[in-house]
């Protein structure tokens, strides 16, 4: 390790999984009380192929990444990483297993000699609140003064809060990100007119990260494809979106998928949805179906893209171009007809009264 950073407080943050949900709050949170954050470096092929070293071939994608992550901070010579156990949100909403069980597996599968700071939220129990969780990631610091942990708190919802408003206005992640890391808000301003829509549906870790989405955004911008996600939503939006399908929020990130859905099917600017989610995930298979038999319903188009470590960006760009292509012959052929049944209603509505009679 560098002599300059050997008596800094340092912390680690993988760049995958919590990442994207939590991080700005993070930054925010640690930075205050004097903790410096280090961040891995973004997802490359390297970093799938020495997570996907490590465990077994059956582990879904998205945890493959997030060890690769945990590789690469060590190669940094990091020896805190933030490796949080996110149980559940509310009361009974709980995340997938892969997400609660993230500091087992990383304690077994990474034999090398560093601190995991595993705090744990679970607001199903009494004691699992914000605070007890944020006490417990700061502990090994040596961090114990409660009202300076508040205090860090504010500071962390300052930035989440701002990156939130942001994303919202629909900034990319990583400049709503880059702006609210210097306590900046900007909003977007972008004017330009686009002949097709869609919502680009998938859990934050999958869609943010441009190795597994495949730059996904700036594909659909060169295709002139305007795309909207969950995080342009409000929480209100989401929820009732998941009970216009008639379903009930059970998994933590329900709201990312089937919350979304359900708004963007009864959006009539909306021309397609597009999913992405992680091969052989057991709670991206069940809404993935579940939002498809509701587009059948709604008549709204529906590409589902699987992703895993062998993945080639040529086949994924391939039906990216013949799903929008499809978009746009359903867009003409939807204004022809419109310009047609306006015509025959202006011709006959020009034709005398005993003539549209006879």
């Amino acid at each position: 390790m560098p002599t300059e950073t050997k008596n800094k407080m340092q912390i680690g943050i993988p760049r995958a999984m919590s990442y994207y949900n939590y991080f700005p709050f993070w930054y925010g949170f640690f930075e205050d009380l004097g903790i410096e954050v280090i961040v891995s470096d973004k997802t490359t092929k390297q970093t799938m192929s020495l997570g996907s070293s490590l465990v077994v071939s059956e582990t879904c994608l998205p945890v493959k990444v997030y060890v690769g992550h945990i590789l690469n901070l060590l190669d940094k010579g990091i020896d805190k990483i933030f490796v949080p156990s996110i149980q559940s949100i509310k009361h009974k909403i709980y995340n997938c297993s892969k997400i609660r069980g993230l500091p087992d597996l990383i304690r077994n599968v990474v034999k090398k000699d560093f601190t995991i700071i595993e705090a744990t939220l679970d607001k199903s129990e009494k004691n699992g609140g914000l605070y007890d969780f944020l006490k417990e990631a700061v502990a090994p610091f040596g961090i114990k003064d409660e009202k300076r942990i508040k205090q860090a708190s504010k500071e962390g919802w300052k930035v989440m809060n701002n990156f939130k408003i942001m994303i919202n206005s629909g900034l990319s992640f990583e400049k709503a990100l880059s702006y609210a890391k210097k306590g900046q808000v900007v909003i977007s301003n972008n004017q330009k007119s686009y002949p097709i829509s869609v919502a680009v549906l998938a859990h934050s870790y999958n869609l943010f990260d441009d190795r597994i989405s495949m730059k996904i955004f700036d594909k659909l911008e060169k295709l002139d494809v305007k795309a909207y996600t969950a995080e342009q939503l409000s929480i209100e939006q989401l929820q009732e979106g998941i009970s216009s399908l008639g379903s009930k929020l059970y998994w933590a990130n329900e709201y990312e998928m089937t919350g979304a859905a359900g708004h963007y099917l009864q959006d009539n600017n909306i021309d397609g949805i597009i999913t992405i989610n992680a091969f052989g995930c057991g709670p991206d298979s069940i809404m993935v179906e579940r939002i498809s038999r509701a587009a059948r319903k709604f008549n709204k188009p529906v590409l589902n893209l699987s992703v895993d470590e062998q993945t080639g960006e040529a086949g994924f760009i391939t039906r990216i171009e013949a799903f929008t292509d499809m978009l746009f012959r359903k867009k003409r052929a939807s204004i022809i007809n419109k310009i047609n049944i306006n015509e025959n209603a202006k011709h006959e509505s020009s034709l005398p009264k005993e003539s549209q009679h006879r």
